[in-house]
């Protein structure tokens, strides 16, 4: 164990700096949705994230949200295991038969108001996978979705983008 502790001093911080385009986007988004989160829930959002059988593109780009180059904590976003606590609901992926019954308790578990972003284009209309005999497609054909976020993955910053329209858009 101080062994490992030695080496994490002596390497120190390794992450690459976002680029400039990126980091003004995510910190103007990141304002407005800090404002409109204050203004709307007194305090920070929470987000309960559910892949309902997507590749895991839009996956690793959710958990993106939440590394130290994003940090979508320093705007007030939390991921919660517990959609009790939720006040967003996350959905990636077109959703299989198998995730339908999930996806809608998950949905009724939430406190009103509910809030649904759909992530990537296999929530917005299916993408690759469509609708065939082991997928519903859309995740707005088994839940309201609120906002839709386009992309084959679509960028953290877009994603905290779509959570700000969503937020915008309950007021």
């Amino acid at each position: 164990m101080l062994r490992i502790l030695s080496q994490i001093l002596r390497t120190g911080v390794v992450t690459e700096p976002l680029p400039p385009a990126e980091e003004s986007r995510i910190t103007v988004a990141g304002a407005g949705l800090e404002e409109e989160v204050t203004r709307r829930f007194k305090r920070s959002v929470t987000v309960r994230y559910v892949d309902a059988g997507s590749c895991n593109a839009c996956e690793l780009e959710a958990s993106a949200m939440n590394n130290p180059v994003y940090d979508c904590e320093r705007f007030g976003i939390h991921l919660s295991a517990s959609p009790r606590f939720a006040d967003i609901l996350l959905v990636s992926g077109p959703v299989a038969r198998n995730m339908e019954v999930a996806l809608k308790r998950t949905y009724a578990a939430m406190p009103e108001p509910k809030l649904v972003v759909a992530v990537g284009d296999c929530g917005y209309n299916g993408g690759i996978f469509g609708c065939s005999y082991a997928s519903l497609g859309s995740v707005g054909n088994v839940i309201p979705v609120d906002v839709y976020v386009h992309g084959c993955p679509p960028r953290p910053s877009d994603i905290i983008n779509g959570i700000l329209k969503a937020v915008r858009r309950d007021l």
